[in-house]
C-alpha cells in the first residue's frame, strides 16, 4: 500500500507527461484488448472467440484448465500442448471467501458437455487452493464420460536437487516416467 501510494505521489508530481502517456495506453489497451467468451484468454478487441478457441488445428477434444489467462501464455509459449483452454479466473479459496459461484466453473462444465471434451488437463497451482481446485473439479465430474488428468509436477530443467522443496521432490518422484524403452 505504502508504495501504491508512493507511486501515485510521484506521478501526480511528475511535469514529463508520463501521468497522461499511461493513461492514454491504458486506455487503448481498454478499447485493444478483449476476453475471449470461451476460454476467459486474452483476445483482440472484436476477436471473438480468440485465435486458439477458433483454430481448425488445436485437437476439440482437449481441454487445458488454468487458473488465470495469463496462464494459458505461459503453456502456449512451451508448445507442448495443441488443445484447448478454460482459464477459471481464480481459484477455490474458502479462507479469501471465494467458493465455485465466484470462479468459472459452471462455464467450465457446460464447456465440457456441450463440446463433447474426452479429456480434461487440470493446469492448477500446487499450492492448497490450487490442490482444492483440482480435487472440486474432478470430483465433479467423477462419473461422467471424461478423462480427468493433472500435469505432472516436478523440477525445473536445469535445477539441482538441492533448490527443490520437500513437496515438489514428493511429486517428481511420484510422477516419474519410464526411461527403458
Amino acid at each position: 500500500r505504502r508504495s501504491a501510494e508512493r507511486m501515485a505521489i510521484h506521478l501526480v508530481g511528475d511535469r514529463s507527461g508520463l501521468l497522461r502517456e499511461m493513461s492514454e495506453a491504458l486506455k487503448e489497451a481498454a478499447e485493444t484488448v478483449g476476453v475471449c467468451s470461451l476460454c476467459g484468454g486474452v483476445t483482440g478487441a472484436g476477436e471473438d472467440p480468440c485465435r486458439v478457441c477458433s483454430s481448425p488445428g488445436r485437437d476439440g477434444s482437449l481441454l487445458c484448465v488454468v487458473e488465470d489467462a495469463t496462464d494459458i501464455v505461459v503453456v502456449e509459449k512451451s508448445g507442448a500442448y495443441k488443445g484447448r483452454y478454460h482459464a477459471l479466473g481464480g481459484r477455490l479459496s474458502p479462507m479469501q471467501g471465494y467458493g465455485p459461484d465466484d470462479i468459472r466453473l459452471k462455464e467450465l462444465f457446460a464447456r465440457i458437455e456441450k463440446e463433447g471434451i474426452k479429456e480434461v488437463i487440470l493446469a492448477l497451482s500446487t499450492d492448497v487452493e490450487g490442490d482444492a481446485t483440482a480435487n472440486y473439479i474432478a470430483e465433479m465430474l467423477r462419473g461422467r464420460p471424461v478423462k480427468v488428468t493433472r500435469i505432472a509436477f516436478g523440477l525445473p530443467a536445469g535445477s539441482g536437487l538441492i533448490y527443490s522443496d520437500p513437496v515438489t521432490l514428493t511429486k517428481a518422484f511420484r510422477g516419474r516416467t519410464d526411461e527403458t524403452r
